[in-house]
């Protein structure tokens, strides 16, 4: 993408394969994606508050909505982690 700003998303997804949702939008703006994407797992630690099976951060432009289903969301093998946090499928 392009230059922009871009934020932080930071949503709750469900066991299942429905849209996750959007908690919050984290304040700081970054100058690229790739600044952005690098932010995000640090910001996914501070979200222990959220109240959702996964809860994933996706970086967004400003000005536009995150959107992800629970199928874009890539889980934790069992018995490898025990984590609420996850990155997005690659």
């Amino acid at each position: 993408m392009g230059p922009g700003i871009f934020l932080i998303a930071i949503m709750g997804c469900s066991d299942g394969d429905g849209p996750c949702r959007t908690v919050r939008t984290l304040d700081t703006p970054y100058q690229s994606q790739a600044a952005c994407t690098a932010a995000t797992t640090e910001a996914l630690s501070k979200s222990t508050d959220v109240d959702a099976p996964v809860v994933v951060a996706q970086c967004v432009a400003a000005g536009t909505k995150a959107s992800l289903r629970t199928f874009d969301v890539k889980l934790p093998a069992p018995g490898r982690a025990n984590l609420r946090v996850s990155p997005l499928r690659s």
